[in-house]
């Protein structure tokens, strides 16, 4: 039996839609929803005298999505504790791209990488995801006034689509014995500049500094963790941190190309942006 954590979520659900068919598949989520099952099943983590894997063989551990530090470990650390008490034989977890270690949340999945290392009992495979490229549709959109304001310097990003990296997890997760004791650095194979973006969007980049940044992303309502995690983010790509493009992993565990990220970019922006996109961009 596999079991899917985090299927609401941006990831998660991609996967879940996969696997959704299959008998042998529980999906996980904070509040299941829809017909009611035995594949759909309440994995709460913030709930840890709740989490209940008996009768699991791998467990596909989706990253319990940002928050502080100690809130992600401690959501991490109880679902490997649980897998460890219930007889879980495989874990494999989502975690991220090497060149991501300067980012602000990489502390949480470098930890849970070395928790999975350090089990006495489970075996484990790490797919360490790159950027989606449908993040960048987020974080460096035209404004209305036409133009790409997003920090991002002249450095370049390897973003890779998420509908690929649900496609790989899906393949490791069925048969995760072939991939055991392996880390894959998952990754696009374009690194896309702010200069791309604005040729793709018939848009003007201009970007703004870091500072400016940081105001906008201060909102009220803003939980305090996320300026300093965007911001974070848009300077790693900005000084080359995160350029480094696929060197054949992604490729081979899709057994194919993968989705061009400029594409999925364009194609996940608002859909006002769309529509005033160039016919031939």
């Amino acid at each position: 039996m596999l079991l899917i954590t985090g299927a609401s979520g941006g990831l998660g659900s991609l996967v879940a839609q996969r696997l959704a068919d299959r008998p042998d598949v529980r999906i996980g989520t904070r509040r299941p929803t829809g017909p009611s099952g035995p594949s759909q099943v309440r994995v709460d983590f913030d709930a840890p005298q709740t989490l209940d894997f008996r009768g699991v063989d791998a467990l596909l551990l989706i990253s319990a999505g940002y928050g502080e530090d100690d809130e992600v470990i401690s959501r991490h650390e109880a679902a490997i504790a649980a897998a460890e008490r219930d007889g879980v034989r495989h874990v494999v977890y989502t975690s991220l791209t090497a060149e991501g270690d300067h980012l602000p949340y990489a502390l949480a999945h470098r930890w849970t990488e070395r928790r999975l290392a350090a089990s006495p009992s489970l075996a484990w495979t790490v797919l360490r995801n790159g950027l989606y490229a449908e993040l960048l549709a987020a974080l460096a959109a035209p404004g209305p006034d036409g133009r790409i304001t997003a920090p991002l310097g002249r450095g370049r990003l390897a973003a890779v689509a998420r509908e690929d990296l649900a496609d790989v997890a899906v393949r490791v997760a069925l048969d995760p014995a072939a991939h055991a004791g392996r880390v894959y650095e998952l990754v696009g194979d374009r690194p896309l500049s702010g200069a791309d973006l604005a040729a793709a969007t018939g848009s003007v980049y201009a970007p703004a500094t870091l500072a400016e940044a940081r105001a906008a992303l201060s909102a009220p309502g803003t939980a305090p963790f996320q300026p300093p995690m965007l911001v974070g983010t848009y300077s790693a790509i900005a000084a080359g941190f995160l350029a480094t493009p696929d060197q054949g992993t992604l490729r081979t565990l899709l057994a194919g190309p993968p989705r061009p990220a400029l594409e999925t970019y364009k194609a996940s922006l608002p859909q006002q942006l769309q529509q005033t996109q160039p016919s031939g961009a």
